[in-house]
């Protein structure tokens, strides 16, 4: 079976298992007595430290693009390095300005000045900015963008044609969308189906992913021998597809949406999902055997040859299967009767996996949807 877009993923949960860290833990325990509401605020941050002394990957991931996928006031490299960022469109001048650690998003159209603080700070380098105003929060309708080094119009935004000093101040987050964006960005804003900014701690740590981190952890600290819960690595293509395209975008997410053409080459699971060697039984296909989401993105493309060469290679070398750790020894070294390249046996992706350029360039992104590229042919949305 190649795929089943219909079938839902549960929600499953992973944990660590944690020995030997009495100092942690205690701090650990002392970060919840402070708050009499438990706030998981404190302890997200305190958990991850307690994951990092028996797994390696806690220790990594706070500095990927995940656990930096949102900044509060005080700790955000982009603005502290960019003290003064402005722009100007449509008749409206932007100031981003941060002083003293705390950042001010403000337009004017000349006459009145609109000034809002910045309270969070989605993004990794490029970065848009959620702003709250009588109540309500709206997304920054200019973000700043690594590529030029300034700010422009944000990704999605560009065909809004503002009237009012409070249109081109942003654009209106519903509830919905604000789920998501926190959700995806941030660690413990959502619980119970509802967005709780209070409880938030910044970026995507153990416990966004592994459901049941703390749980784990209290279990250890009482010396509780209670059930590990199974691994996100061992589940199949198909369904880490949908695990990862709760932020990232499923296939079914895309299909069901408005976004048609190059825009959705942001969404990996879907482009991936329409590649013709997708199997979602295979784990040679899975997002976790090219990518390792504890450790930063690799931006050599001739790591991931050997990802390509465990199913793209003559049956006489089996040994490229090694390339991809997921991978049982047992799995064939042809899947799907993938055919070997006749060009070239290095730099895969990059006639494979084309680079798609958004917002006049500002943005790029890799195409998952794996296939053989010709000169002139149209994006195969």
């Amino acid at each position: 079976m190649r795929r089943s877009h219909s079938r839902a993923v549960p929600w499953l949960i992973a944990a660590a298992a944690l020995s030997g860290f009495l100092a942690i833990a205690g701090g650990y325990v002392k970060a919840r007595a402070a708050s009499p509401t438990g706030s998981p605020t404190a302890t997200a941050a305190n958990s991850t430290t307690a994951c990092a002394r028996c797994h390696a990957e806690a220790k990594t991931e706070p500095s990927t693009p995940m656990g930096r996928a949102l900044e509060l006031p005080g700790s955000n490299p982009t603005v502290t390095a960019h003290p003064r960022l402005a722009f100007q469109k449509a008749g409206y001048s932007y100031l981003v300005e941060t002083k003293d650690g705390k950042t001010t998003y403000s337009v004017t159209d000349g006459k009145t000045t609109m000034a809002i603080p910045v309270l969070w700070s989605l993004g990794a380098g490029n970065q848009t900015w959620v702003l709250e105003r009588e109540g309500k929060l709206y997304e920054s309708l200019v973000s700043y963008y690594l590529a030029i080094d300034g700010l422009d119009i944000t990704t999605g935004d560009e065909l809004i044609k503002p009237h009012t000093l409070e249109e081109a101040m942003g654009r209106p987050i519903e509830d919905r969308e604000k789920k998501a964006c926190f959700g995806c960005h941030s660690t413990n804003s959502v619980t119970g189906g509802q967005v709780n900014l209070e409880h938030l701690h910044p970026g995507v740590l153990c416990a966004r992913c592994h459901e049941g981190t703390e749980a784990h952890l209290a279990d250890t600290l009482r010396g509780k021998d209670g059930p590990t819960p199974p691994a996100l690595s061992k589940l199949s293509s198909e369904d880490m597809s949908n695990f990862c395209g709760q932020c990232h975008r499923s296939w079914e997410t895309v299909v069901r949406g408005p976004w048609r053409g190059e825009v959705n080459v942001r969404f990996q699971p879907y482009r991936l999902a329409n590649s013709r060697c997708f199997d979602g039984a295979d784990p040679r296909i899975s997002c976790v055997a090219c990518h390792n989401p504890h450790q930063p993105l690799e931006q050599d493309s001739g790591f991931y040859d050997g990802k390509c060469l465990a199913c793209h290679a003559p049956a006489s070398q089996p040994a490229q299967q090694a390339a991809t750790p997921t991978v049982s020894q047992s799995t064939p070294p042809i899947a799907n009767g993938a055919k070997t390249c006749p060009v070239a046996k290095e730099n895969c992706v990059g006639c494979h996996m084309p680079r798609v350029n958004m917002l006049g360039g500002h943005l790029t992104f890799t195409d998952h949807q794996i296939r053989i590229v010709k000169p002139g042919t149209p994006y195969p949305n």
